[in-house]
């Protein structure tokens, strides 16, 4: 359950009100959001009771100029049964001339917009944190794996 950012490991959860809503609603319809999150987050240490990203002691998104949140695009779900699982996959997202934050960037968290709250579904930690400096940020999902949904 691992992801690549430009060559580099990212260790993956997928929350419990994730793999609720994974299995309530069609991912592949819904809006579903990459958020870079900086190193004092608890994301990476939460799980239990996470429904909206409001109950995280501390969200950290990134606050560097030129930052938005972007949406997944491409969206695909595959049924791997020689490993008994499924993975979801998207297209690459690009956070286009990220600027440096007041810290460095942890991982990617991604969630479920839907309209109203932003409903935590996985979060993607970098082996080490990763640091914007105005270029193009790129987050890159692995081809083999994705996001792994259930195993």
């Amino acid at each position: 359950m691992l992801n690549y950012h430009k060559g580099s490991s990212m260790a993956s959860k997928v929350f419990n009100e994730g793999k609720e809503n994974f299995a309530q609603e069609d991912i592949l319809t819904i809006t579903v959001k990459a958020l870079l999150l900086m190193t004092n987050t608890t994301a990476d240490t939460e799980n239990d009771g996470i429904s909206a990203t409001t109950d995280f002691t501390t969200l950290d998104e990134h606050d560097g100029s030129g930052y938005a949140q972007q949406t997944l695009a491409s969206k695909t779900i595959t049924k791997d049964d020689t490993n008994d699982r499924a993975v979801f996959d998207a297209a690459d997202v690009t956070f286009t001339s990220l600027g440096a934050g007041t810290r460095d960037v942890a991982g990617v968290l991604l969630v479920w917009d839907d309209g109203g709250t932003l409903r935590p579904i996985s979060w993607h930690e970098y082996t080490s944190p990763r640091v914007a400096d105005g270029t193009d940020f790129v987050v890159q999902w692995r081809s083999d794996t994705g996001i792994i949904l259930v195993q």
